[in-house]
């Protein structure tokens, strides 16, 4: 009997898991079979083709849009990591009352909804603007600095996470040896949380190029991100370039993440000829 109800149970388990993949994968395979359609119609199969990658190719507002969203990533990405980690080790290292106050502000951007840190930032900026002159209306720069806002929390928690797993010890040790705190810090402690500081840098630069919210209160003309060129097409229904778009980007990451497994996997194999 007990072996019957484990086997119930491990069949369950499968089918939900199985249910859960299928849910969330899916429709992802939909979408790169139907960049492949011959048809206009998105949900109508009409033969195989390529014909709207070579349009997507010829579609300079979303290939403009791309390209912004990307700059506006990386920068933000870039820049809240260099905060996040400042933030992390605060977080570590401080006690009391201030790490109480810096975990409060950095935990708020965590669970405050999009709506709010957008309209937030564009009063900000539009108070700035008034006050000392800058930033001279909404533009990439507004957008990367409110994407930094909200990415620098994340990249926070996730280095605050991998400090406390690090024996302080050790760059005690290299000051006892004669290196000064910065020169400890950098060469001792960075190097042990760098898995820490590049997957703050990928969540970061995740979740620039995935907002849509916040960047319609900040942005102004001409600085469209790709995710409200989007949003704005398929208010009018979708365009088969879009699955093209959406298709290469899968691509991407695909690749990125296929060649990280295999540097991972090339850095962790012991050294044969030893």
């Amino acid at each position: 009997m007990n072996t019957q109800a484990r086997g119930t149970a491990r069949l369950g388990f499968l089918t939900a898991v199985s249910f859960g993949y299928a849910f969330l994968y899916i429709p992802i395979v939909l979408l790169v079979l139907y960049s492949f359609n011959d048809s206009r119609l998105v949900t109508v199969w009409g033969g195989f083709s390529t014909r709207w990658y070579s349009a997507l190719f010829e579609n300079q507002v979303l290939l403009t849009a791309a390209w912004r969203s990307l700059q506006v990533a990386v920068t933000s990405a870039s820049l809240a990591t260099l905060v996040g980690l400042a933030a992390g080790l605060a977080l570590v290292r401080l006690s009391g009352f201030r790490r109480g106050l810096l975990m409060a502000c950095f935990g708020s951007l965590l669970v405050m909804p999009d709506v709010l840190i957008g309209l937030s930032m564009l009063l900000l900026f539009v108070n700035l603007e008034q006050w000392v002159g800058w930033p001279a209306g909404r533009g990439l720069t507004t957008v990367s600095l409110a994407h930094l806002t909200f990415a620098s929390a994340y990249v926070a928690v996730v280095v605050r996470a991998r400090l406390l797993q690090v024996d302080s010890s050790i760059e005690e040790a290299a000051r006892d040896l004669g290196a000064r705190p910065g020169q400890a810090f950098w060469l001792v402690t960075v190097p042990l949380i760098k898995p820490a500081l590049i997957s703050g840098w990928l969540l970061a630069f995740t979740l620039s190029l995935d907002d849509l919210v916040v960047a319609s209160f900040v942005s102004g003309p001409g600085s469209s991100t790709l995710p409200m060129v989007i949003y704005s097409s398929v208010r009018l229904g979708v365009t088969p370039e879009v699955n093209a778009l959406a298709t290469l980007l899968i691509a991407a990451v695909a690749l990125g993440l296929l060649s990280a497994a295999l540097i991972n996997r090339f850095i962790s194999r012991p050294d044969s000829s030893r």
